[in-house]
């Protein structure tokens, strides 16, 4: 006697192809939209950096426990698109130099392996096969291979968007620790120059303040000249 071959049933093949539909990776760009877009408009709304630099967190949260608090708040922000100047100087203000410039690197290095974790697993199958041109495919293969020492330069660098940066490297094929490290490390001197100007707020002619705000703005001009040049060369190699 021959046995019966059942075939499959219509809901379980509808199902497959749903799930298939949704785990494909448009659909999950399309999620990393609809999220960053929610995150942009709740900024937005409810403008949570005013809220960080009033100290709004429970009265019986201090000392230590606040300012890993503002940490982890600042790491959500700045994923978020959150300015982080604007979260440096709260953290200076609210918790002076030393813990609020750990609390500032520790919100950074979260806010970026967020922003990385979900580019990495929402948008880079979908966005890896258009990087097809010429400046697209270089800098991609120069993130790819020298993951650390590019992502170190980036945040050297005052310049780049912190948050289009944390998404684009997402993208390429950077490794989780050397993008991590090197945010940590090469965030630190301009994190550190608002913190201390935060913190010296209140004394605007003490030499520390005199310094950092000197800091900022001879790195805010070095990174407009750089940035000048760059669009230089570019439109003369584009005519050329």
């Amino acid at each position: 006697m021959l046995d019966t071959v059942v075939p499959p049933s219509a809901p379980d093949g509808f199902a497959l192809r749903c799930s298939r539909a949704l785990l494909s990776p448009w659909a999950r760009l399309s999620l990393l939209a609809v999220l960053l877009a929610s995150g942009v408009a709740a900024v937005l709304a409810y403008e949570p950096q005013r809220l960080l630099a009033g100290g709004a967190w429970p009265p019986q949260v201090g000392g230590a426990g606040a300012a890993v608090l503002f940490g982890v708040a600042y790491g959500l922000c700045t994923a978020a698109f959150v300015p982080r100047p604007v979260l440096n100087l709260a953290a200076g203000a609210l918790f002076g130099t030393q813990a609020g410039l750990a609390a500032a690197v520790g919100g950074t290095v979260l806010g970026a392996g967020i922003a990385f974790a979900l580019g990495r697993g929402l948008g880079q199958d979908a966005l890896r096969p258009l990087m097809r041109g010429r400046w697209l495919s270089a800098a991609d293969g120069q993130l790819s291979r020298h993951g650390f020492r590019s992502t170190l330069a980036i945040r050297l660098f005052p310049g780049v968007p912190f948050a289009a940066a944390n998404y684009c490297a997402a993208i390429s094929r950077m490794g989780y620790t050397p993008f991590l490290v090197g945010t940590g490390i090469g965030c630190v001197p301009n994190t550190a120059a608002y913190v201390i100007a935060g913190s010296q707020a209140a004394s605007p002619t003490s030499p520390a303040f005199l310094i950092s705000a000197g800091f900022i703005v001879a790195s805010a001009l070095a990174a407009a000249v750089v940035a000048w040049r760059k669009r230089h060369r570019l439109r003369s190699a584009t005519a050329s």
